[in-house]
């Protein structure tokens, strides 16, 4: 199906997903499967605007295909039976790998993971929440310092079979406070290799002068939160290295999956 019919094309509704905390559905057009969030179903916050998810969205979409590593699904807005609202390819995940988990402490795997933090369930046994280290998985880490996502929980990673990972559910993105909440905590202290480096610098490009990417930002976000995820990438790009929680927000988000 053409970029033209996924915008123009009728979006039929086949479901709703009750666990979202705003109103999603599951639609098709044509013989597309995609998910969609109309604003008129997004519910307030106290610390982001009114009716802006779904454009927050689409702008991580924007900024993924400038890093180059296709983190987020094809994301664009479009009118559908609701109104206006998000609209995304939908990813057929690996029924049996999940990318981030929750095991026991003392059965964390030696080698391919990344412990993130410890606790105790509710009967209280000792567990770890740990993620894979993968090339694909530090990509999206580096995506979410970008677009400062303040909602990366485990549910929101999409293993593929292929080994590439999705991210998924970018409302919380692009404050111009620091909120970055995120599962994956794994790769803390650790250098920035050349190829992320090089996606940082591609963002940084795009957003400069006249670039693609602030020429289509400016339609989804403010000024203020353009200048800020600039300034983001300059910062991630001289300090080098996966920065360490800061501020007094929490630093995963809860529940964390």
């Amino acid at each position: 199906m053409s970029a033209t019919d996924l915008v123009t094309a009728e979006l039929t509704i086949t479901g709703r997903m009750r666990t979202a905390s705003n109103a999603t559905f599951l639609g098709t057009i044509g013989d597309a499967i995609v998910v969609y969030k109309p604003i008129a179903g997004e519910s307030p916050l106290w610390d982001f605007p009114d009716g802006t998810l779904a454009h927050r969205e689409v702008a991580a979409y924007l900024v993924s295909q400038a890093l180059g590593w296709g983190v987020v699904p094809h994301t664009w807005l479009r009118h559908g039976p609701l109104g206006e609202g998000m609209v995304q390819l939908w990813q057929e995940q690996d029924p049996d790998h999940r990318a981030v988990e929750l095991v026991a402490s003392n059965h964390v795997p030696e080698l391919g993971w990344r412990r993130v933090l410890e606790g105790r369930d509710e009967n209280g046994r000792l567990i770890a929440l740990v993620h894979e280290d993968s090339p694909a998985l530090r990509r999206m880490a580096v995506f979410d310092i970008l677009v400062n996502n303040a909602d990366r929980k485990g549910d929101h990673v999409l293993a593929m079979t292929d080994g590439h990972r999705h991210g998924v559910d970018h409302g919380l993105t692009f404050h111009r406070d620091h909120k970055l909440r995120t599962v994956l905590w794994g790769w803390l202290g650790d250098a920035l290799n050349a190829e992320e480096h090089d996606g940082i610098d591609r963002v940084s490009e795009g957003l400069h002068g006249d670039g693609d990417l602030a020429r289509n930002l400016a339609d989804l976000l403010s000024a203020q939160e353009i200048a800020s995820l600039a300034a983001r990438c300059s910062s991630l790009r001289s300090a080098g290295r996966f920065p360490a929680p800061a501020g007094e927000m929490p630093a995963v988000p809860w529940p964390l999956f």
